[in-house]
C-alpha cells in the first residue's frame, strides 16, 4: 500500500486513508491508530486481505520513503493564476468536470441497483450543467434515441467489410450500408464505384484515408496545412511518412502559394495531400479547386496524387449549403472522412469514411476466421453506431438537416455581432459556424463554458444545442470578466492581427 503525503494549507493528508492529519498529529502516532482502524475495515472474503498482508510490513518505510513526493498542481501555461491557494485546489480536486463521486470498485459482492441507480442519475444530472456551458467542442448534444433503447440489450458486432458482411449474425450491416449510400449521393459518387464504412471518428478515417493514400504511393509525401487536425501527424509519425507542413493564411486557409513552393522542392515524389473541410481551430475551408490547379502547375498529373479531406464537421454542413464550395468525387479527391458525433449528434463517437472502390483493392484479405475481408482499421467495430446515424438521417429528413445548418450559421453571425458590440476583437469564416476570439483570462470562466483554445485565440462552435440564451449568459459573463482584467488600463487586450486579421483586432493599434 502507498501513502501519499501532500502539503496542503500547513496539513498533510494521507491517501490511502479517510483521515486527514496535522503534521504534529503524524509524528505522535496517529497515523498507527488510523492504520489499525483500516486494518478492522479490511475486506476478508477476496484478494485484497492477501494484498494488504503482505503489504503490511514494509509500510512504516515506505511512508518514510513516500514523505518525500511532492505535489505540484498543474498550471494553464498564459491563464492568469487563482487568487487563493485553496480554490486552486479545489479546481483541481474537481478537475474531472466537476464530478465528484466515488466511483473506485472495491465491493467484491457487487453493487445494488438502487445505489448504481443514484450514481448514475447523479451523473446525467452533472452532464446536463455541463451541456448547458458547452460551447467550445463541435458536439451536437441536441437529439433523442430514447427509441433504440431496446437495442442496448444486444452486443452488435460489425466486424469486417459491411458489403459482405461477417459470419457474426448480430451485425447491423444492412444498416451500415443504408448510411453509406447516403452519403455517397451527398458526395455525389455512384454505388458501383464507392467503398467505405463506418469508424469510431474522424481520426480513424484519417487514418485510413492516409493509408489508401500510403499505399497507392508508397514513397509519397504528405502535404497538410499548420492548421490541421494533430491527427494528421500523429499519423505520419505512425506511419513513418515524411509529412511537409504548410503554412496558412489569417483565415486558417492552406497557403497554396507555399504549397506550390514545397511541391516544387520535391517533384520526384507522388503528394498525398490532406485537405480540411473545416480546421480544427478556426473553421478554415482549404479550397479544393485551387489546391488541384496549384497541383497541375507544379507538375503533378493526376495520377501522381491523392487527395484526402478531413471533413469532420463541415463534410456533411457544406453540402447542405447553397454556393457552399462543393465536396464532391467528381472531383479528383480519394476520401472523405466525417464525424458521426458532432453534426448529426450520436452519444457514441463514430464516423464515416467514403472512397473509391478502386483504391482499397490495395488493403483486401480475406479473413476466414469472421468469414469477410479485412478491409477496416478496426476489427470489431460497433454495430450500434451505424443504426443511430441511420435513424438521425431517417428522422430529420434532408429538410430537417438542411434547417439545423441554417440555424447554427445564423447563430454564428449573431455570436460574432454580439461580441463586435461588446468591444471584443472576433472572426467567423464564411460558411463556418466556429467563432474565433480572443483568449479569456480566466481558466474558471475557460473551464465553466468548455472552451477550446490555442495561443492566444478561442473560440465557440455554434451547434444545434447552442440557444441564443446560452450567447447572451456566455457574452455578458465575458464582458463582465474583461472589465475586471482591463481595469485602470494597467493590462490591455493584445494584438490578434496575425491570427484573426487587423481587421477583426481591437488593440489599441488597430482599433
Amino acid at each position: 500500500m502507498i501513502i501519499w503525503l501532500i502539503k496542503m494549507n500547513e496539513k498533510s493528508i494521507l491517501f490511502g486513508t479517510s483521515h486527514i492529519f496535522s503534521i504534529k498529529e503524524f509524528f505522535d502516532g496517529k497515523l498507527k491508530n488510523t492504520q489499525q482502524e483500516a486494518e478492522s475495515k479490511r475486506p476478508t472474503n477476496c484478494a485484497y486481505s492477501q494484498i494488504y498482508t503482505n503489504k503490511e510490513e514494509s509500510m512504516e518505510n515506505q511512508v518514510q520513503e513516500d514523505m518525500k513526493i511532492s505535489f505540484n498542481i498543474p498550471q494553464v501555461h498564459g491563464l492568469e493564476p487563482s487568487r487563493e491557494k485553496d480554490k486552486d485546489c479545489k479546481i483541481q480536486e474537481e478537475n474531472n468536470n466537476g464530478h465528484n463521486m466515488n466511483l473506485a470498485i472495491t465491493n467484491c459482492t457487487g453493487e445494488s441497483q438502487g445505489k448504481l441507480a443514484e450514481v448514475i442519475n447523479h451523473y446525467a444530472g452533472t452532464l446536463n450543467q455541463e451541456i448547458s456551458h458547452l460551447l467550445g467542442y463541435p458536439t451536437n448534444q441536441s437529439f433523442d434515441y430514447s427509441a433504440l433503447a431496446p437495442l442496448l440489450h444486444f452486443h452488435i458486432n460489425n466486424v469486417g467489410d459491411p458489403f459482405m458482411g461477417s459470419s457474426y449474425g448480430v451485425n447491423s450491416a444492412n444498416f451500415e450500408v443504408s448510411v453509406l449510400d447516403w452519403f455517397a449521393k451527398l458526395w455525389e459518387i455512384k454505388k458501383e464505384e464507392y467503398w467505405g464504412y463506418i469508424t469510431s471518428g474522424g481520426t480513424e478515417g484519417n487514418f485510413h484515408g492516409i493509408l489508401l493514400g500510403r499505399e497507392k504511393f508508397s514513397d509519397g509525401i504528405i502535404y497538410t496545412s499548420q492548421d490541421s487536425h494533430y491527427s494528421i501527424f500523429k499519423i505520419a509519425r505512425m506511419y513513418r511518412m515524411k509529412c511537409m507542413k504548410v503554412s496558412t493564411l489569417v483565415t486558417g486557409e492552406i497557403d497554396c502559394a507555399n504549397l506550390k513552393t514545397l511541391l516544387l522542392a520535391h517533384k520526384d515524389k507522388p503528394a498525398i495531400i490532406n485537405l480540411n473541410i473545416g480546421t480544427t481551430v478556426k473553421g478554415a475551408i482549404d479550397n479544393i479547386d485551387i489546391v488541384i490547379q496549384t497541383l497541375e502547375e507544379s507538375g503533378f498529373s493526376r495520377d501522381r496524387f491523392y487527395i484526402h479531406c478531413d471533413g469532420a464537421l463541415f463534410g456533411m454542413m457544406l453540402p447542405l449549403l447553397k454556393q457552399a464550395p462543393s465536396i464532391t468525387f467528381k472531383k479528383p479527391i480519394g476520401s472523405i472522412t466525417i464525424s458521426g458525433h458532432k453534426f448529426l449528434g450520436c452519444p457514441i463517437p463514430c464516423g464515416v469514411l467514403l472512397t473509391r472502390l478502386e483504391h482499397i483493392n490495395t488493403l483486401c484479405k480475406d479473413v476466414e476466421v469472421i468469414g469477410s475481408r479485412d478491409t477496416t482499421i478496426s476489427g470489431s467495430r460497433s454495430g450500434h453506431a451505424p443504426i443511430f446515424l441511420w435513424y438521425a438521417l431517417q428522422k430529420r429528413g434532408i429538410i430537417g438537416l438542411q434547417n439545423e445548418v441554417h440555424k447554427c450559421m445564423m447563430n454564428a453571425r449573431y455570436l460574432q455581432r454580439k461580441l463586435r458590440d461588446a468591444g471584443i476583437g472576433t472572426m467567423l469564416n464564411e460558411f463556418s459556424n466556429t467563432v474565433v476570439f480572443e483568449k479569456p483570462l480566466d481558466i474558471e470562466f475557460i473551464r465553466k463554458w468548455s472552451l477550446a483554445y490555442q495561443g492566444n485565440i478561442a473560440h465557440v462552435v455554434v451547434m444545434q444545442h447552442v440557444t441564443i440564451e446560452m450567447l447572451d449568459s456566455f457574452v455578458d459573463e465575458f464582458t463582465k470578466k474583461r472589465a475586471i482584467w482591463f481595469q485602470y488600463g494597467l493590462r490591455k487586450p493584445i494584438c490578434l492581427a496575425d491570427e484573426i486579421g487587423a481587421e477583426n483586432c481591437i488593440c489599441s493599434l488597430h482599433n
